[in-house]
């Protein structure tokens, strides 16, 4: 169970994970090490997952995102497994969703450019044993995009 002091400690690093204990102790009226102890504690618990940095698609060229839904020809827990197994060693798919509906799953692929995503979706996409039917839809905005998870 999360406490009123985790839940603030939490956005906090959300928005910068980079502050230091210090800085947070200054902010959240803890003790460095209470604050330390805190920390270890969300880790230990798997609450906090991991620490990253968010990059600017734009700035490195991976601007063109796409959305694909997958549809498997047979549902068998084989031919999920096998799916979710190669589908997590592509490296253009940033997210990937088991789905109930029409559609199995739902990837959010990152690339350089449309001949990219045409190249992924022929050489490696559609490479995968027993996808039955793909359909693709392309980002024209991002109107909101977060990693943070309101507590």
């Amino acid at each position: 169970m999360l406490d009123k002091i985790d839940k603030q400690l939490l956005k906090i690093l959300q928005n910068d994970s980079k502050q230091t204990n210090k800085a947070l102790s200054n902010i959240l009226g803890l003790s460095v090490t209470a604050v330390y102890e805190r920390i270890r504690k969300l880790e230990k618990r798997g609450v906090i997952k991991n620490y990253v940095a968010l990059i600017d698609k734009m700035k490195v060229n991976k601007a063109f995102v796409a959305f694909c839904h997958v549809k498997l020809v047979q549902h068998s827990q084989d031919y999920v497994m096998k799916f979710e197994r190669e589908v997590c060693k592509l490296d253009e798919v940033l997210e990937c969703y088991h789905l109930s509906g029409d559609y199995d799953y739902l990837l959010k692929v990152l690339v350089d450019d449309m001949e990219t995503f045409r190249d992924f979706m022929v050489k490696k996409l559609t490479n995968i044993d027993h996808i039955g039917s793909t359909h693709s839809m392309f980002m024209i905005n991002e109107v909101k995009h977060t990693t943070a998870i309101t507590l």
